[in-house]
């Protein structure tokens, strides 16, 4: 009888023991792994800190996590780790808060000239990269989590589906462990993206989704600084014009309560049809030299273990790229009509746009992560659409399409933006009057159309 054998009648260890035992070995020898494997490579290849704090911190929850089974992902792991990935980390000043609240203040009342969407609530803030992170996580909780729960829980089919039929009902019985553990490593890689995403973002707005509260303006003043310092225009004209564009994007989310909630649909719809193609990553992986690290990250990086797309997928897919392109192009319009008084406005909204359409790191490494990865390819088409209807109709009829979803323009009105603005004014002239509508325009033609009031006001007597 061997000594594995032996060990396992007397301690009577069950199987998914036996596993759970295994895996407690493996990750709890620090950064060295049996056969002389350096943890630390494997951690840089797929995407995880290689820090010896950050990596222990990590392997110290994986251990954690296979001994309390978790329903979803520890989304304070996700913030510590964010928090550890956004490095130089400043605080706001005086003198930059006052700049910044002016900026907020002015910014109010330049969109009030320019839109009916009503101001906000809150005036706007100044956030550290620290602050932005903590505030924007309950929206990437929403937008994420029916994401990393699906990954989690392809990881589990895929490794009952790929296992020996001897050892399946093990893996069965320890599928608990094995989703904490695929929760685990899915926060750690979203807090490392959120970490790198508060380095450059400017704004709340500034990815298209609505990650702060509903109904509040936010900006990183050390990103916007460092982003104006490349730009060869005034920092002043920087900070008033992201001060507009965020204060629009706020304004148009507390106006149209009804969208926040169609994105994370349109995102948990994507996500419902996430899978992992065995075939694909069995393919890929006999042609890779797993001792060579890099050649793992550019691997994982080009997307190519990303199985492709379900038509139920590309088509949600799309309708969100609709809906953000619409979203920003509504933005981008309002904050042009907003700062026509700045001297370099359109340097900078077209510095915006070029930083739109490439993406940072950061958003591309989300991509890879969620597989999605949004970029409204149609937002000068979508801003163009707008800006015919301020144009042709007024503000007050661009702004009221955002009163319902129903009103709301479609990929057909970009592509006809004349035929949308003709139903439009066909369907203004053509509106029937309701009663109220009816009966005020009767008092109006004629006052004595409903009589005399009563003496006494109409009221009841006692």
């Amino acid at each position: 009888m061997s000594d594995h054998t032996e060990r396992n009648g007397a301690n009577n260890e069950r199987p998914e023991d036996e596993l759970r035992r295994l895996l407690e070995q493996l990750l709890g020898g620090g950064s060295a792994m049996p056969d002389g494997i350096d943890m630390s490579q494997l951690a840089a290849a797929a995407g995880l800190p290689t820090d010896q704090g950050s990596l222990t911190q990590f392997l110290s929850q994986l251990q954690q996590s296979m001994h309390a089974s978790t329903e979803g992902i520890d989304w304070n792991l996700v913030r510590d780790a964010a928090k550890r990935a956004a490095v130089g980390n400043s605080e706001v000043d005086a003198s930059q808060r006052q700049e910044f609240d002016q900026a907020f203040t002015l910014a109010q009342l330049w969109l009030g000239e320019v839109t009916s969407v009503g101001d906000l609530t809150e005036t706007g803030r100044t956030l550290t990269r620290h602050e932005w992170i903590v505030q924007t996580l309950p929206a990437w909780q929403e937008m994420c989590d029916p994401v990393g729960r699906r990954i989690s829980d392809a990881l589990v089919n895929t490794l009952t589906e790929q296992t020996p039929e001897q050892l399946r009902d093990m893996v069965s019985r320890s599928s608990g462990m094995v989703r904490s553990m695929g929760h685990s490593m899915f926060a750690m890689q979203m807090g490392q993206t959120i970490g790198k995403l508060a380095e450059v973002v400017l704004a709340g707005g500034d990815i298209g989704m609505p990650v702060l509260p509903h109904g509040r303006a936010a900006l990183v003043p050390q990103n916007v600084i460092a982003w104006a310092e490349g730009l060869e225009v005034p920092q002043q004209e920087v900070v008033l014009w992201c001060a507009i564009r965020e204060v629009a994007h706020a304004q148009l989310f507390q106006h149209a309560k009804w969208l926040r909630l169609h994105l994370e649909t349109s995102i948990a719809e994507f996500a419902a049809g996430i899978s992992i193609d065995t075939d694909r990553i069995e393919q890929t992986v006999r042609d890779l030299d797993i001792s060579d690290p890099t050649e793992i990250r550019q691997v994982l990086a080009s997307g190519e273990l990303i199985p492709p797309r379900t038509a139920e997928q590309q088509e949600a897919l799309d309708r969100l790229e609709t809906m953000v392109a619409l979203i920003e192009g509504w933005v981008d319009v309002v904050t042009s009509e907003a700062t026509r008084r700045l001297p370099h406005a359109e340097a900078i909204a077209e510095m915006m746009r070029r930083r739109r359409a490439t993406g940072s790191p950061a958003e591309r490494a989300f991509g890879a992560l969620v597989g999605l990865e949004i970029r409204p390819r149609r937002l000068r088409e979508a801003a163009a659409m707008w800006r015919t209807v301020s144009e042709r109709l007024g503000a007050d009829v661009r702004d009221s399409l955002w009163d319902h979803r129903d009103a709301l323009p479609d990929a057909n009105d970009i592509d006809s933006p004349d035929a949308l603005v003709d139903r439009l004014a066909g369907a203004e002239h053509e509106r029937p009057m309701d009663e109220l509508d009816s009966d005020l325009q009767r008092l109006l033609d004629d006052p004595d159309a409903f009589g005399d009031a009563p003496s006494d006001g109409g009221l009841p007597r006692d």
